[in-house]
């Protein structure tokens, strides 16, 4: 029953997360959808960690395929935080939406973050059962 309790509770904070990306985009003040690219980074985001941990056979040492998994990640992540402040410093978008988007983006990555800490062990509730 805890497995069901951290799914609601994660789709919960998720869907918050998107609440503050799309509330950055269609705010009639700011009105702009540009920020909507960091969708792809969501979505990019757990790829090489999913490919690290079905590729790696040891769940307890560090390996090279593992840490290049973590740098790539590590990069996403950070690409999904600047390119709201790069279309920010070109006025393409207002910076007020750049701090709604940013919240958002904070918001998904914790969630992304504890879908990995609850799902990732090998016990009944695995996200590879999915």
């Amino acid at each position: 029953m805890a497995g069901i309790k951290a799914l609601v509770g994660l789709s919960f904070s998720g869907a918050i997360g998107l609440t503050f990306l799309l509330l950055g985009c269609a705010i009639e003040t700011y009105g702009v959808y540009w920020p909507m690219f960091v969708l792809i980074f969501y979505v990019l985001s757990p790829i090489p960690t999913f490919i690290s941990r079905r590729l790696s056979d040891d769940s307890e040492s560090s390996n090279a395929c593992r840490e290049l998994a973590y740098f790539l990640t590590t990069g996403i992540v950070v690409s999904s935080f600047g390119l709201p402040i790069v279309l920010a410093r070109t006025n393409t978008i207002k910076w007020g939406a750049c701090g709604l988007v940013m919240t958002g983006n904070a918001v998904i990555f914790l969630t992304i973050l504890g879908f990995f800490i609850v799902f990732g062990g090998g016990d009944d509730w695995s996200w590879e059962q999915w």
